[in-house]
């Protein structure tokens, strides 16, 4: 019987102690969104649906809601510089259209484009580089490696794994992509 006890005070403490992380596991695992703190901004291409959620036990959260064809586009400040891009988890790097390229400040001439890739569109040429800063909301990455393709041959600008894979967390629930520092 004692044991009993013990078992139930140690819950209770282990409950009372750790109540704001259990909080925010419970809230990740329904899919609820944090009721106070939040702010919206717009950080996606339609200028809607995008949650910032920053909290010192959590980090910097993104939420982006899926558009057109569930698709996640967002804006993305590249080295400062403001940008359009889809969230492609399937893209092994960020890969910029050479206009996007140009607008974030990048200059690429012919010679640059040292490497070939197989893409969705077929075989095409790419001038790798580094990109000093790429953020989106709050969060922001530094020293990320991308990959700038040829005039024309890129539509819109991919935030890929070489992004996506230094956050803490990236989780896809219910048509929302959450991103998280």
């Amino acid at each position: 019987m004692a044991a009993g006890w013990l078992v139930a005070a140690s819950s209770v403490a282990f409950s009372l102690v750790y109540f704001s992380e259990i909080k925010g596991v419970a809230r990740d695992l329904l899919g609820l969104q944090a009721a106070s703190g939040a702010r919206t901004t717009t950080a996606n291409r339609s200028n809607r649906d995008v949650q910032l959620m920053p909290s010192a036990a959590r980090g910097r959260t993104v939420e982006i809601r899926a558009g057109a064809y569930g698709h996640h586009h967002a804006r993305v400040e590249i080295n400062g510089r403001s940008v359009a891009a889809m969230v492609d988890t399937g893209a092994s790097i960020v890969a910029l259209s050479w206009d996007d390229a140009e607008r974030a400040g990048l200059y690429i001439r012919d010679g640059d484009y040292t490497h070939r890739v197989n893409t969705a569109n077929g075989l095409a040429r790419i001038a790798p580089v580094m990109l000093d800063r790429v953020s989106i909301g709050d969060i922001t990455v530094r020293n990320v490696p991308a990959a700038v393709s040829e005039p024309g041959k890129l539509n819109t600008s991919l935030l890929g794994m070489s992004f996506l894979s230094r956050l803490q967390r990236v989780d896809m629930r219910s048509g929302v992509l959450v991103l998280q520092e």
